[in-house]
């Protein structure tokens, strides 16, 4: 067989790729007998073989070889399945088999070109074959091509451009074709009317398709495209509200907290990223961050950030990218008030080195400027990418996200009071006091197993002891969370049924069930520590490498009968799947160094629970919408709720 060219191999593995990537979702269950609609693809014509006679009235001084290009295909068709498995179907139309020919040099050295433009109409009857009853399906069979046209191009230096027809075509070529597709339904379970979307991919090899009965000039073909059916279901069978599901398909439990507290004071170690983001096209510091005149920094602090800045809630917080945004002011307040200390500045642009120590440059001014801080102590630096880079090489996906994290400028320094190694470098954190309101140990964290892979939504009914039933939802991820206090509203305790029904991809409906008890503290004035733990692009780094610091500064504070919760969050970059997963990975690894030093300190009556929400934004410490609160959601965030 004649091979292909690598473009077109190219081709067909990533089409095949796509195809296949999406045949694990389940079928419908009822489906028509009879489909009818249309098709749009395009053809991705090779032409190999020689031609040289284009007609009677020419042939060209120097013979063509290969060729490509790419012509539409168009058709209405019609499907017979019979079965769940075997189908026959039937696709008229116009097919484009056009191309332009690799370009020669003729003997007076004179550059030649032909293009050509041949058409069918197409007779295409196919066997299609249902992979293991799932809505992937192959189909294989003959082509049949009537030829409608067969114009030609042809240019060559020093001489007048010549248009016209092919001789000696063949009037009908006869070839066969192999492909792919997957029917993905449009339309709701309970309809009659059944549309698909079916996006399909094909091989027409080159037998058969000799489009001329003199010379050698051959044709191979990949077709890519779409069809949109139609389809009349009859009558659906009666569906079952509770459907039993198997074993291990569903797993449904529920997180109760043993009370509901309504706030709670938090001592909170909050880590301070020690870079600036930068925003695109500008080299001066964004006006988000809070810098002071000269007058105002004499009477600066870092002091004054740890009073609380706000009541807040357990999840995103204002009060955390305050004093983030005061990082160059904690900066300066540092190196003020530590003579000894300086500073590198490593400012990263994707314009260019130069453009990155503009950037370094304008915080350099600051620091000398508002707080008088000598410039002999800071040095500063231009790169195309910072040391540990967002944007990794041969990446292709959410470039732009990636590239605002890298448009940054890096704060180094080797004395300790202004950085400490934790994992990477990081500024040195700064303790603040802080108010939960509602928080995360108050919820009722619900998990499905399963639900993404089988249900579109599932949602919950909680119903008291006096029948009283609320609703939640829908949801859509495998985890959700209700605050304790909305459900128990202004009872101080209940007990409650808590149903949850999920919707199955081909419209059933599964019920799950459990029960929990709410109980409000009689104490309202708890307290608590919190720590994080921020995280880089930098796949090398892991929990192993902040566990000196979970062993020497966390562990301490916790007390035999507390409670630790950990949470592990992402930002929305990269795979949804993935980063649940990693977060999740995160959040236990973290619990186990823990767990390790509690018992060497022979702390054996503590309480751990662990989640991973990945980059669920319900539940993210932060917005997505700055690099910096991207930055702080890559994060582990440890709750300690001392006994009381």
């Amino acid at each position: 067989m004649i091979p292909i060219n690598k473009t077109l191999q190219k081709f067909v593995a990533c089409s095949m790729f796509a195809v296949f990537a999406i045949s694990t979702v389940t079928a419908q269950t009822t489906q028509p007998t009879w489909w009818f609609g249309v098709s749009g693809a395009a053809n991705f014509n090779s032409y190999t073989g020689t031609t040289q006679r284009l007609n009677n009235s020419l042939i060209v001084p120097a013979a063509f070889h290969k060729g490509n290009g790419v012509r539409p295909f168009g058709s209405i068709l019609m499907e017979y399945r019979p079965s769940k498995i075997l189908g026959f179907s039937l696709n008229v139309g116009y097919d484009g088999r056009g191309g332009k020919m690799d370009s020669v040099v003729a003997a007076c050295n004179c550059p030649a070109t032909l293009k050509t433009n041949i058409s069918y109409v197409t007779v295409e009857p196919s066997l299609r074959l249902n992979v293991a009853s799932s809505n992937f399906y192959l189909f294989a069979g003959p082509r049949i091509g009537f030829n409608l046209k067969k114009d030609f191009a042809y240019t060559q230096l020093k001489q007048p451009n010549t248009d016209g027809e092919l001789s000696a075509m063949r009037k009908t070529v006869i070839s066969g074709q192999i492909g792919a597709g997957y029917d993905i339904p449009m339309s709701a379970a309970t309809s009659s009317t059944k549309v698909v979307l079916s996006p399909f991919v094909s091989f027409h090899p080159y037998f058969g398709q000799d489009p001329r009965t003199i010379e050698s000039l051959s044709l191979t073909t990949v077709r890519a495209g779409v069809a949109l059916k139609f389809g009349k279901a009859g009558k659906a069978s009666t569906v079952v509200n509770d459907v039993v599901v198997p074993a291990g398909d569903v797993v449904f439990s529920v997180r109760a907290p043993k009370t509901v507290p309504v706030t709670r004071q938090v001592s909170e170690t909050l880590p301070l990223r020690n870079s600036v983001f930068f925003d695109e096209g500008s080299s001066t510091i964004p006006t988000r961050y809070i810098t002071l005149t000269s007058a105002q920094a004499s009477e600066f602090k870092e002091e004054q950030l740890q009073n609380e800045q706000s009541v807040n809630m357990a999840g995103r917080s204002g009060r955390q990218l305050n004093v983030y945004h005061n990082v160059l002011n904690i900066l300066g307040d540092r190196m003020r008030a530590n003579p000894g200390a300086s500073l590198a500045l490593s400012g990263a642009s994707g314009k260019g080195a130069k453009d990155g120590k503009v950037c370094a440059e304008s915080v350099k001014q600051y620091m000398v400027t508002a707080f008088g801080i000598d410039a002999s102590r800071i040095t500063t630096q231009g790169r195309v990418k910072p040391l540990i880079p967002s944007e990794q090489p041969g990446g292709t996906k959410e470039l732009v996200l990636l590239r605002q994290g890298d448009r940054r400028v890096d704060i180094q320094s080797a004395s300790p009071e202004l950085l400490m190694e934790v994992g990477g470098d990081m500024m040195k954190p700064i303790v603040i006091k802080a108010t939960q309101v509602d928080p995360l140990d108050s919820h009722i964290i619900m998990n499905v197993v399963g639900a993404k892979k089988l249900f579109k939504s599932w949602s919950v009914d909680m119903k008291d002891d006096k029948g009283i039933v609320q609703h939640y939802g829908p949801y859509t991820n495998e985890k959700a969370t209700l605050p304790g206090n909305s459900v128990l509203g202004t009872s101080p305790e209940g007990d409650y049924q808590i149903v949850m029904t999920g919707l199955t991809k081909e419209g059933l409906t599964v019920t799950k069930k459990s029960t929990v008890h709410l109980m409000r503290p009689t104490d309202v004035s708890e307290k608590g520590y919190r720590y994080s733990i921020l995280f880089d692009f930098d796949k090398s780094k892991s929990i192993a490498s902040y566990e000196k610091f979970l062993v020497d500064v966390v562990s301490p504070l916790i007390s035999d009968g507390s409670t630790v919760i950990i949470h592990g969050h992402t930002d929305i970059i990269g795979n949804e799947d993935y980063n649940q997963t990693l977060s999740q990975n995160r959040a236990q690894q973290a619990q186990k160094v823990l767990e390790n030093a509690l018992t060497a300190a022979g702390k054996t009556n503590v309480k751990f629970e662990s989640f991973g929400f990945g980059e669920d934004i319900t539940h993210s410490p932060f917005d997505n919408s700055l690099p910096e609160e991207r930055f702080y959601n890559r994060t582990v965030i440890i709750d300690i709720v001392s006994v009381k």
